[in-house]
């Protein structure tokens, strides 16, 4: 199961992009046996300023077609790490061959765009900066696939 981040915003050199990168490079070492991955970031960037509206189309564009789509949303349903690492397993089980997690701008995602989504998932009720909810998200797709593998590095 190929596994896409359709993020609005430029990841720019830095901290974050570090962690993002080495979060991908070990999901995908980990998820390879367990039919998870790779994982590709798709980064839009609304430069006219439409707001949501705009962003949802972009965003709409990078979503392969077909795709289960999981909007990170803080109205969506909270997991802990093992419950998040069972939905991606059903996932893949039930033959989804392209997963995209959504990652709206500074507004949050377009209405229209959020009800599409087959999954909310909510990383709490504080909203997250988007470059934060990425490295977090990376940071559990990894985590997730850990814990699929059986791995020591979930400790709860």
């Amino acid at each position: 199961m190929r596994v896409h981040i359709c993020a609005v915003g430029r990841l720019r050199a830095g901290p974050e992009r570090e962690l993002i990168e080495d979060y991908f490079t070990r999901f995908d070492r980990t998820g390879r046996a367990l039919g998870l991955g790779p994982v590709t970031l798709h980064e839009v960037e609304d430069k006219k300023g439409g707001g949501q509206v705009t962003e949802a189309l972009l965003l709409e564009r990078a979503i392969p077609e077909r795709a289960t789509i999981c909007a990170l949303d803080e109205r969506g349903k909270g997991l802990s790490s093992p419950q998040f690492a069972t939905q991606m397993a059903q996932w893949r089980d039930n033959g989804c061959s392209d997963l995209a997690f959504v990652i709206g701008g500074a507004d949050g995602i377009a209405p229209d765009l959020r009800s599409r989504a087959d999954f909310k998932l909510s990383f709490g009720a504080m909203v997250w900066p988007h470059m934060l909810a990425r490295v977090m998200l990376s940071e559990q797709l990894y985590r997730a696939a850990t814990i699929l593998a059986g791995s020591p590095y979930h400790r709860s």
